[in-house]
């Protein structure tokens, strides 16, 4: 047979592929477009207060590209922060569960604050997803979207003890079973997140790409970072260890229906059950086909609190400003380094983008409200669209950007929306 011919019958499998789908979704007059609809779970998953799990679509007919979003938020592991007592950055996110108006309530994902890249219009910055099919994953678990068990608190209150669903993962799975039943193949799949979001963007990217077997696949994860934390280290090798070694049972990442232990069991190259970190690396191996790419302030402040704060008594002690956010720096960078190292031994379809700092809850998250203050300036790159747009293009190498200047954003007081400024004016009030 022809080379010519087996080119062309190649060429046209692809163009079906995305081209019968599309007009499948186009014909059917039961979907809505250009709206938010409330999707809500089946029973089998559930936010911690033990109400409904729900995620939010938002379609279009034009394209079969496809955004996974999970929300960013607070964590748990004792009983009055899985009730939501305390600042913001201390508690659970959502637990009073998820309403189905959740977009349209006074939160930040109702206003498109929690990222541009849900949004349809380009007021806070202008990004690709925009114009594709909107996945948004709601955070009511307190187990940055990992967990696969349920837990009963009561050192608050030993008279009423709480029950807690740590159920992120198995949301996850029923939400890639919905995703497979109820939309087109994508095209393409971009799974992102934001904090706790981008925890479980990587932590879940495997049971999502696995279910809906897109033509093209790519992750993106926002301050979020799975760092290295094996179980031979120490913490002071290895900063994040006490954190993830709490959390590992209490959350059920390790059962055998776990986060972890699925994919790994299915496909050994994918990393260890013991440190989920090494996932950085073995979703390239998985699928080598697809990009990979993470990001994160080399100054945040929030999640290197939440990563820290508790499990070292010279920061418990500290009370909130410029000593203890060097303190927790000193711990940040020490994993920085170990991280970078692990993702500089990856396929070449894995990369990372580390800039220094902005004003923005603490230089906490990329994606989220806008994307002014991202770029790496003596990389010539303006902003974190560029990462984006350079992880979604199979044509280029992943960028590998660590921003070398540490002053630099320091003195760029007028190059971030001022919005930014004024959320770090109140900012110690709730982080």
């Amino acid at each position: 047979m022809p080379v010519p011919f087996l080119r062309r019958k190649a060429v046209l499998s692809l163009a079906m592929g995305v081209f019968v789908p599309l007009v499948a979704q186009a014909a059917d007059a039961t979907v809505t477009y250009y709206k938010w609809t409330t999707v809500t779970l089946p029973a089998a998953a559930s936010c911690g207060n033990g109400t409904p799990a729900r995620v939010f679509v938002n379609r279009t007919p034009k394209t079969t590209k496809t955004l996974v979003y999970f929300e960013g938020g607070g964590a748990c592991w004792d009983q009055n922060s899985c009730l939501g007592k305390g600042k913001l950055s201390e508690v659970a996110s959502n637990p009073n569960g998820v309403p189905e108006n959740y977009l349209s309530q006074l939160n930040v994902a109702a206003y498109g604050l929690s990222t541009p890249l849900i949004t349809r219009t380009p007021l806070l910055g202008k990004i690709f997803t925009q114009d594709w099919n909107l996945v948004y994953v709601p955070y009511c678990t307190g187990d940055v979207h990992t967990g696969s068990t349920s837990q009963v608190y009561s050192d608050a209150d030993a008279t009423k003890p709480t029950t807690y669903f740590h159920y992120g993962y198995r949301n996850a799975k029923a939400l890639s079973a919905w995703m497979a039943a109820n939309l087109p193949k994508p095209e393409q799949l971009l799974v992102s997140g934001s904090s706790a979001g981008g925890v479980g963007a990587t932590a879940n990217y495997g049971v999502l790409r696995l279910a809906v077997k897109p033509l093209k696949s790519s992750l993106v994860a926002d301050s979020g970072p799975l760092f290295p934390a094996p179980q031979t280290g120490t913490a002071d090798q290895y900063p994040s260890l006490p954190l993830q070694n709490k959390v590992r049972s209490l959350w059920g990442i390790d059962r055998s229906d776990g986060v972890a232990t699925e994919l790994i069991s299915q496909f050994p190259q994918a990393g260890d059950v013991s440190d989920l970190s090494t996932l950085n690396t073995g979703l390239s191996k998985v699928f080598p086909q697809d990009r990979f790419g993470y990001m994160t302030f080399q100054e945040d402040g929030v999640f290197s609190a939440f990563s820290y704060t508790k499990f070292y008594a010279n920061l418990a002690g500290m009370k909130t400003g410029k000593e203890k956010d060097a303190a927790l720096n000193v711990l940040w960078r020490k994993d920085l380094a170990n991280w970078t190292r692990q993702i500089d031994a990856a396929n070449a379809n894995t990369g990372y983008y580390i800039p220094t700092w902005r004003p923005f809850i603490k230089a906490h998250t990329l994606a989220m409200m806008d994307f002014t203050g991202t770029g790496i300036e003596e990389r010539g790159i303006k902003s974190v669209v560029t990462f984006y747009e350079n992880v979604a293009n199979e044509t280029k190498p992943v960028l590998r950007a660590v921003e070398a200047d540490q002053k630099g954003d320091h003195n760029r007081v007028l190059s971030v929306n001022p919005l930014q400024w004024l959320v770090a004016l109140f900012e110690n009030a709730f982080l």
